[in-house]
């Protein structure tokens, strides 16, 4: 379905009645919890973040911005974050510089990445903005040691500010980390994730455009690979290729004004920076039950700023080309949905089983290939009416059609309703299905599983939901 620019609905959830941030001292802690969407931990300076998924949780490696009265980059620790969710989230960790090789305290406590190999966790940070530490633990969330007493990468070991690294596993297993400013370059690791295996390599683009404009890149360069294409993106921007060296093709930028709220376009420098409604959105991908987000840096917010940014979560979907669609940004955010919207993506799931999502005829996405046994999660659906009534729309080539059932949870929950697709004369001819849903007012999570006979059963464009 065609990305639309969030309504008024949508606006409601920027309302932070349901918003608890508090302070545990005995734990050192901090936490967010409610249904708050964009930004996901609004007002604390959580920035700079990177999302990487260890088990049953993402885990955000962050830096943090440390006041909003910052009239630069004081930034005196590293964070982790975590959520199982994507909207409740809970600070794990601190990583302070007099745990590193820096051995005092420190004002550029600047971006890092974390991954694991080998059953240990690696969490690659910038000492400022030339040098590169690394530091080591049994657990995602740290206590951390630094193994090697030094940087990684040294002042003036490349010609760029040796700053930002990212680290990719491949499919084999090698681990890659790219790292620089406008000037990049990538370095595989060796095994014990604390060496490099060669010689770091120039990063090969053959259009350089960014936040600045024309002919400049960014610092901050992040790497994610899908389907055999690796992706290298530096702020919304991304360029792609079939070898992890390169060379990369530029593509064009995430965000665009029109998948942008009103309220999320305020973001930037104008006066210095061309393309300013795209700058500070520093982050990265990575997917996750079966989808994919982008986690970014973001200064809509009043009180933030340059100098003091939140971060912002939104769902990411590919073409069938491998490019990747403009993303929406709007309050609600991801891993929740307001039954009061016009309609909920379908392929805005939380989770899915034994599905697909592919470009529609009509424009946008669906999801593809759901047959008996295919589930779709949707959770934290709130403003839901009594009894209410869900419209799907749908498409079905299968004779015999198929059935949604709505189940409260899990597939295993209580079933709240059901809703029969029959055919719809063609795979891409979709048409209005409804179901009547037995359910109480309020916030509700619900995972749709699918029932009928062998193959392809129907394609989902969106869903809402009414009162009669």
């Amino acid at each position: 379905m065609k990305s639309v620019v969030p309504t008024a609905h949508a606006g409601k959830s920027k309302n932070f009645s349901g918003l608890v941030v508090f302070v545990c001292l005995s734990l050192g802690c901090l936490a967010r919890t409610g249904l708050a969407g964009n930004p996901i931990v609004p007002g604390v300076g959580l920035c700079d973040p990177h999302g990487v998924v260890y088990g049953d949780r993402v885990y955000l490696y962050a830096t943090h911005d440390f006041s909003p009265e910052n009239t630069g980059f004081v930034m005196k620790d590293w964070w982790v974050w975590s959520s199982a969710d994507l909207v409740n989230w809970k600070q794990e960790g601190v990583l302070k510089p007099e745990d590193t090789f820096l051995k005092k305290p420190f004002d550029s406590c600047w971006a890092g990445f974390g991954a694991t190999k080998n059953g240990k966790y690696y969490w690659y940070f910038s000492a400022g903005p030339h040098e590169v530490g690394v530091v080591v633990s049994d657990s995602p969330t740290g206590p951390w040691q630094d193994p090697l007493g030094k940087p990684l990468l040294p002042r003036g070991f490349t010609p760029t500010k040796q700053r930002d690294p990212d680290i990719l596993i491949d499919d084999d297993g090698e681990a890659y980390m790219v790292y620089g400013t406008f000037d990049w370059f990538i370095v595989r690791l060796n095994d014990d994730m604390i060496s490099l295996a060669e010689t770091p390599r120039p990063v090969e683009l053959d259009r350089k455009h960014g936040p600045l404009g024309e002919g400049k890149t960014d610092d901050k360069p992040s790497l994610h690979k899908r389907n055999g294409i690796y992706y290298l993106s530096w702020s919304s921007f991304y360029a792609t290729s079939t070898n992890v060296y390169g060379p990369y093709t530029y593509k064009g930028s995430v965000i665009t004004p029109e998948g942008l709220a009103p309220e999320f376009r305020k973001a930037g420098d104008r006066q210095h920076r061309p393309n300013a409604m795209w700058h500070d959105r520093h982050g990265n991908f990575f997917t996750w039950n079966n989808q994919w987000y982008y986690v970014f840096n973001d200064t809509s917010r009043p009180g933030s700023s340059h100098f003091f940014r939140d971060s912002c979560l939104a769902y990411v979907h590919y073409k069938d080309n491998g490019d990747i669609s403009p993303i929406r940004l709007d309050a609600i955010g991801v891993g929740q949905y307001d039954a009061a919207q016009p309609r909920i993506e379908a392929e805005d799931y939380f989770a899915m089983e034994n599905a697909e999502v592919r470009e529609s005829p009509a424009g946008g996405f669906a999801v593809r290939g759901l047959q008996a046994g295919s589930s779709l999660v949707y959770p934290n659906v709130k403003n839901m009416p009594p009894n209410a009534v869900m419209t799907f729309s749908a498409a079905s080539g299968n004779p015999d059609g198929g059935t949604i059932e709505v189940r409260e949870g899990s597939a295993q929950g209580r079933l709240l309703g059901t809703c029969e697709v029959s055919a719809s004369g063609g795979w891409d001819q979709y048409r209005s299905f409804s179901g009547a849903l037995q359910n109480a007012a309020g916030t509700h999570s619900l995972c749709l599983t699918f029932k009928g006979g062998a193959g392809e059963l129907m394609r989902l464009d969106w869903i809402k939901f009414s009162t009669d």
